[in-house]
């Protein structure tokens, strides 16, 4: 008698491992949205900070007041190498000397407050 071997993968193993891959997408993709939006929120405040410091020193070399409001040409290439385009949509404002910069209109405060719009 002639006995048949099939070699391959039954049903139930399959299923098994689409379980266990989807039960690991389940836990790292959350974790990754997490992480890309933690990023975002770090560049943001990184190139607020780095607008800031631009600020003080524009204001401090060419003795503006602290009501002064410098603009973008006031600050590069100068005081910073370029002017920092943002990881998501939104423009970068220095405002006055004695203001916060701004980032899509908030402040870094505000941003670490509420990140939900990165």
């Amino acid at each position: 008698m002639k006995r048949n071997k099939r070699t391959g993968f039954t049903l139930v193993e399959i299923m098994i491992v689409v379980l266990i891959i989807g039960i690991l997408l389940a836990i790292a993709v959350p974790n990754f949205i997490k992480a890309r939006q933690n990023s975002r929120l770090q560049t943001i405040l990184g190139n607020l900070k780095q607008i800031e410091t631009a600020k003080e020193q524009w204001a401090m070399e060419t003795g503006q007041s602290s009501a002064s409001v410098p603009v973008q040409a006031d600050l590069t290439p100068v005081y910073m190498k370029s002017w920092p385009s943002g990881p998501v949509t939104g423009a970068y404002l220095a405002n006055a000397v004695n203001a916060d910069p701004t980032f899509a209109g908030k402040t870094g405060a505000e941003w670490k407050a509420d990140p939900s719009s990165l």
